[in-house]
């Protein structure tokens, strides 16, 4: 079978919860599992089963415990929290690393209480050096995220989709990877590592990076501010482990459908605030508009209804929940 475009993953001893490597053959890249000794389902196992069951695995960005239920109810298979989703949702700031690890665990901790989807968690350049990366890594994996990525900027970064970004050596990078690598304490999280350097160094040293990544031990790659659908082949041809495509809107990249990635070779595809974009224009429109008018009536229909929000907050079981506590106690 030609898995060139595919990507066809094959199951072995599906009770064991598998790890995600490529090899070429004869130049067709093929996916398949490796069985690790995990004895519980973990949200990196479920992680790595989205992978293997939908190409490209499509991930949204959801700012908060109430997006992730809404991403859920939709039918996605996993989710993600946005550095800069915390940084502006969170803390009215932007998105320059002056949020830190704790911040980023408060609101993890509040999306994986409420739902199961395996959440992917940006973690920016990790927080400082190799021992403070490792602690990022176990206090994501305590918290319950799914999966991480880092990223080869230095500490004081900025947006992928920025002019001014600069880059570490891809040594200390690998370092960065090996510090995640060997603090895992669960083998079925999943490291990812995501790679700014295509603007400043270009798409062969870029391909190099990431080369060296996955050597350190990354899983998978992210392959930030791809200006051309061409560049994605060249990534995926090139490399041994899944490749993740960010379609975030206003910045480098064109926004491409799962059909056109599916061909390029992308195994996840990343909509990192589409949501909280959305949801920010229709409540500017709504804030001016009650200033503007005196009443809210002209956008009730525009509104998510009552029911809405207690069917995906399952609002009916809680309450009768509290039913049956109050008759228990009378």
């Amino acid at each position: 079978m030609d898995t060139r475009r595919e990507g066809t993953f094959k199951i072995v001893n599906p009770p064991l919860f598998m790890l995600i490597f490529a090899v070429e053959n004869q130049g067709s890249q093929f996916f398949h599992f490796e069985p690790r000794r995990v004895m519980a389902e973990t949200p990196g196992s479920r992680f790595r089963t989205a992978i293997e069951d939908e190409t490209p695995l499509q991930i949204p960005g959801v700012i908060n415990a109430y997006c992730a239920l809404m991403a859920q109810r939709v039918g996605y298979r996993a989710i993600y929290l946005s550095g800069a989703g915390v940084a502006n949702a969170s803390f009215g700031m932007p998105d320059l690393g002056m949020t830190s690890m704790t911040d980023v665990v408060a609101d993890i901790e509040r999306i994986t209480a409420v739902s199961e989807l395996p959440l992917l968690v940006d973690a920016d350049t990790g927080w400082g050096h190799a021992l403070c990366v490792a602690r990022t890594v176990k206090a994501f994996i305590k918290a319950g995220a799914a999966a991480m990525h880092l990223e080869d900027q230095q500490a004081a970064k900025r947006c992928g989709h920025r002019p001014g970004k600069a880059m570490v050596e891809a040594s200390e990078m690998v370092d960065r990877i090996h510090a995640s690598v060997d603090a895992r304490n669960d083998e079925s999280f999943v490291i990812m590592a995501r790679t700014d350097a295509l603007a400043n160094e270009g798409l062969n040293a870029s391909i190099e990076r990431c080369q060296k990544y996955i050597e350190a031990g990354a899983d998978v790659i992210f392959a930030e501010a791809i200006t051309d659908p061409d560049e994605y082949r060249k990534f995926t041809s090139s490399l041994s482990v899944p490749v993740l495509a960010n379609m975030t809107e206003f910045g480098m990249s064109p926004l491409l459908t799962v059909d056109e990635l599916r061909d390029a070779g992308v195994k996840l595809v990343l909509y990192p605030l589409s949501a909280f974009r959305a949801m920010s224009a229709a409540a500017q429109e709504m804030y001016e508009g009650i200033r503007n008018t005196g009443s809210q009536q002209e956008w009730v229909s525009k509104m998510q209804t009552r029911e809405d929000l207690y069917a995906n907050l399952d609002y009916y079981t809680y309450e009768q929940q509290i039913d049956e506590i109050l008759k228990k106690s009378n």
